[in-house]
């Protein structure tokens, strides 16, 4: 039966839009457009996540090796950036559609009001029909600024829209339950809630134009999906790919969704990074937070604030063994939660509202 998503993200990896000799694979994406263009005129509201500005810059200047490679990064990716929207814009303007072009980094979602701002800019895009292709921007990101990948980026934009799909595009058919090369190997097509411990059989091996390899995939999935939000992991290198994926007409990985989180939770999820405040708490307390009833973070349960905050900053909260237990959005500064460590009848350090819990 075919998934009735109204709002998808898709994330194209550069594997799946880059040659075997480095260079933009621009029949690939002409054929990604089009089926893009198929699915918007469903009526359904598509954001593009797309990688390839190296690639492209490649294809534009020859860099010689004197130069390292954070340098030579920036200067692909800046050059190629203009090369890669040109030709998304190019192919759009076939089907009388619009695209845009957003660049962000990882600092764009540490604070609230950075996040909600481009929250809005995103939603008057898909208002006004527009597709928005965004990248991360790589002339700024280098080292800790930088995403994992463009999935944990393509991660982050699922939640912060709401959307009812991520479909990220790799060159293999999906997660396999063995190493892909071998016989006798696999697709997983449905992961569940339980989750699976993927590290045991998902080869680390990255790809050859890419960052992040399937470990990164399985548990920005893993991720998502527990935020209410489907993730399909399939072959980009196929033909009509993401019409067949959404017809459910081709075997691929799907990570099945659990009940919707609330916008706040889906923020705090994703910024652990924008964590300032350690909270830790007794097993007693761990038990309560992670048991099937919802519950706060009570100061009764708290042994130790290990590194100050100020209320409405995000907080990890840690157990006796120094585990993430989860992330929450503080309700009063450390200074009064040092006050209250331990004691009953007081006011909940967190609320379960605004409380996100690992695994």
């Amino acid at each position: 039966m075919a998934f009735k998503y109204q709002r998808i993200i898709i994330k194209i990896g550069s594997n799946v839009i880059t040659k075997p000799n480095g260079l933009p694979d621009v029949e690939r994406i002409e054929h990604l457009v089009n089926q893009i263009a198929a699915i918007k005129k469903q009526g359904k509201e598509v954001i593009l996540v797309s990688s390839g500005a190296v690639a492209s810059g490649r294809s534009l200047i020859t860099v010689t090796d004197k130069f390292d490679a954070v340098a030579t990064r920036q200067l692909l990716a800046s050059i190629g950036q203009v090369k890669l929207i040109n030709t998304y814009s190019h192919l759009f303007e076939k089907f009388d559609i619009l695209c845009s072009q957003v660049l962000v980094t990882k600092e764009d979602f540490r604070d609230r009001l950075h996040y909600l701002n481009m929250k809005n800019c995103l939603e008057i895009l898909l208002q006004h029909q527009v597709i928005p292709v965004i990248n991360e921007n790589d002339v700024v990101s280098v080292t800790e600024l930088m995403f994992t990948d463009n999935d944990e980026l393509a991660g982050l934009i699922a939640s912060m829209l709401n959307a009812q799909a991520l479909i990220v595009l790799t060159n293999v058919d999906g997660i396999y339950d063995g190493d892909p090369k071998l016989p006798g190997s696999a697709v997983i097509n449905e992961v569940t809630e339980a989750g699976i411990d993927f590290s045991s059989f998902v080869s680390s091996g990255r790809s050859q134009f890419g960052r992040g390899g399937m470990i990164t995939k399985s548990t920005i999935a893993h991720k998502v999906a527990k935020l209410g939000i489907a993730v399909h992991i399939a072959n980009g290198t196929k033909e009509n790919i993401l019409t067949d994926v959404l017809d459910n007409k081709v075997s691929h990985t799907r990570f099945i969704p659990r009940k919707k989180a609330s916008g706040k939770k889906k923020w705090i999820a994703h910024s652990e990074t924008a964590a300032t405040g350690v909270v830790q708490v007794n097993e007693g307390a761990k038990l309560a937070l992670t048991s099937s009833k919802a519950s706060s973070l009570l100061p009764v349960g708290i042994i130790n604030i290990i590194s100050d905050f100020k209320k409405g900053e995000i907080i990890k909260i840690i157990d006796e063994n120094n585990k993430l237990v989860g992330l929450g959005l503080a309700e009063y500064s450390s200074e009064k939660a040092r006050e209250w460590t331990g004691q009953k009848n007081q006011r909940p350090l967190v609320h379960y509202d605004y409380l996100y819990l690992q695994g």
